[in-house]
Order: structure tokens, then C-alpha cells, then sequence
């Protein structure tokens, strides 16, 4: 009987005589990995799966909006790890330690602060801190006030 090594463990294992082409032993944690390099490599390479599990986790995220929050609520060591490792990817970049009120998520709002009618310029401003996405650091110069844009 042929033993081959598990592409996941590197253990020894006889291959079943009805898979001739098996590479992962039947260990639990091999079978789950089996699967996870499958679903890689299938969102990978096909544009249907891939978008059909993009809706699956958008759907299940709409049923449970507050999933996350309560668990890191219920697991302060994933929080900290988490913080851990930001740290570590600031240093690597070379990024100042930010205070943590300057870590910010898309569309997030420190509140409603009134400002004023009038045309504005938008400026970058170079800022230590770390954002996602479409978070952008400006400085506001008002040009003229009062002044109503027609379009």
C-alpha cells in the first residue's frame, strides 16, 4: 500500500483506494485546511463564486450587525492582539504612535460640528494617524461666506 506526506501536516498516510489523488490525510485540522486552499483558490480563479460569497457575507453581516462589537466585547485578548498587531504594522511602516482617537473606520464621525456656507478649498494634510478606505485628513480655508453655489 503507497504512503504519501499530507500536504497539511507532513505526516505519512495511506491514500483511499477511492481517491487515487488524495493529498491530505483524514485528520480534522488536514480536512479543514483541504477546504480552506479550495475556497482560496475558487474565489481566486471563478468570478461567480467569488461575488456569490460576497453577498452571503453581506447578507449574514445585515442579520448580524452587532456580531463583532459583542465579540469583542466577550473577548478582550482578540481586542488587545488586535491593537498588538497595529502597533507592530505602524513600526514596520514607519508610522509615529498615533494616539487611538486618531485610528479611524470608514464614514466614521466624531459627531456633527456645524460649518458655516461657503465655498470651501480642500487641503491634505499630512497626518500621522491611520485611516481606512475613503477617510481623508483636510484642512478647511474658507474662501468666502455666505456665499450660496448655484448649480
Amino acid at each position: 500500500m503507497e504512503t504519501r506526506r499530507c500536504e497539511a501536516c507532513g505526516e505519512g498516510f495511506h491514500p483511499r483506494a477511492q481517491n487515487p489523488q488524495q493529498h491530505y490525510c483524514s485528520a480534522r485540522a488536514c480536512q479543514r485546511e483541504r477546504r480552506r486552499r479550495w475556497q482560496r483558490e475558487k474565489r481566486r480563479s471563478d468570478p461567480d463564486y467569488r461575488d456569490n460569497q460576497a453577498r452571503a457575507q453581506q447578507h449574514w453581516r445585515e442579520r448580524h450587525p452587532q456580531y463583532w462589537r459583542e465579540y469583542r466585547r466577550r473577548h478582550p485578548e482578540y481586542v488587545e492582539g488586535n491593537r498588538n498587531a497595529q502597533r507592530r504594522r505602524n513600526r514596520r511602516r514607519g508610522v509615529p504612535e498615533p494616539p487611538a482617537a486618531t485610528i479611524a473606520k470608514m464614514d466614521a464621525s466624531e459627531g456633527i460640528s456645524p460649518v458655516p456656507s461657503g465655498t470651501y478649498r480642500l487641503q491634505p494634510v499630512d497626518a500621522s494617524g491611520i485611516a481606512k478606505m475613503d477617510a481623508w485628513t483636510v484642512r478647511i480655508v474658507v474662501l468666502s461666506e455666505g456665499c450660496a453655489i448655484r448649480g
